[in-house]
Order: structure tokens, then C-alpha cells, then sequence
């Protein structure tokens, strides 16, 4: 009882800084062309931040592997490009869908039916499908 009281007493006074704010907000901008700015830059601002990632990415796991092959005692030089092109990628992607396309098992596609007599079944019967319209 008294949570449900508490929860209506928080909505009614959520929902009046809503109504507050949104006047305000309507006041300052009645046209919306702000609000229209503020959603333009948002989302420009999160489409450059995500190409700035997936551009560097290759260069961050770059530097991974040449920490991981110097852990393992193999020369490395800074200046060497060890990217891996599009068609070895595409290379091993292929082999990897052919693995498993191989591990799945082989069923054998042999059907068994067996027929059973019944001497009525409403469902089978045509005179409840179809109905008799007279000829004139």
C-alpha cells in the first residue's frame, strides 16, 4: 500500500517537472529548429566516433599481434605491415564455413508412412467442404 502510494507521489511529480520542462523548452525553441540541431550534431558526433574506432581498430591489433610474437622470441621490426588482405581473409572464412558445414551429421532422408485404415473421418469427408448450391 504505501509503495504504491510512494510510486504514484514520484509519477505525479515526474511527471509535473516533465510538463515544467517541456514548457520551458517551448518557450526558448517553438519552432523545434534547436531540438532538430541538437539531434542532427548527436547523431553526426556518434557516426564519427564509431568510423575514428573501426578505422584504428586495425591498427590496435596490429600492435597486439607484434607484442604476441615478440613474447614469442620472433623478430619484429615497427615498420613492417603484417595486415592480412582481403582474400587470405577471405580465404579462411571460407574454410572455416565448409568445417563446419562438415561437422553437422548426415541424415538419411528415408521416410516412413504407414497408413492407417479408418473406416470415418469427418475430416476426409467432402460433403462437410463443399456446399450444395441448387441449379436453376
Amino acid at each position: 500500500m504505501f509503495l504504491g502510494l510512494l510510486l504514484q507521489v514520484v509519477n505525479d511529480t515526474s511527471a509535473v517537472t516533465i510538463n515544467k520542462n517541456s514548457h520551458l523548452f517551448l518557450q526558448i525553441d517553438p519552432w523545434g529548429i534547436g531540438m532538430t540541431i541538437i539531434g542532427y550534431v548527436v547523431v553526426f558526433v556518434a557516426l564519427l566516433l564509431l568510423y575514428l574506432i573501426f578505422y584504428n581498430l586495425s591498427r590496435v591489433l596490429q600492435i597486439n599481434v607484434k607484442n604476441l610474437l615478440r613474447k614469442e622470441g620472433k623478430p619484429v621490426n615497427e615498420a613492417d605491415d603484417i595486415t592480412i588482405t582481403g582474400e587470405v581473409n577471405a580465404a579462411i572464412a571460407m574454410a572455416i564455413y565448409l568445417y563446419n558445414e562438415e561437422i553437422h551429421d548426415k541424415e538419411s532422408a528415408v521416410l516412413t508412412i504407414n497408413k492407417i485404415s479408418r473406416t470415418y473421418s469427418p475430416w476426409s469427408s467432402k460433403i462437410y467442404g463443399l456446399r450444395q448450391h441448387p441449379r436453376s
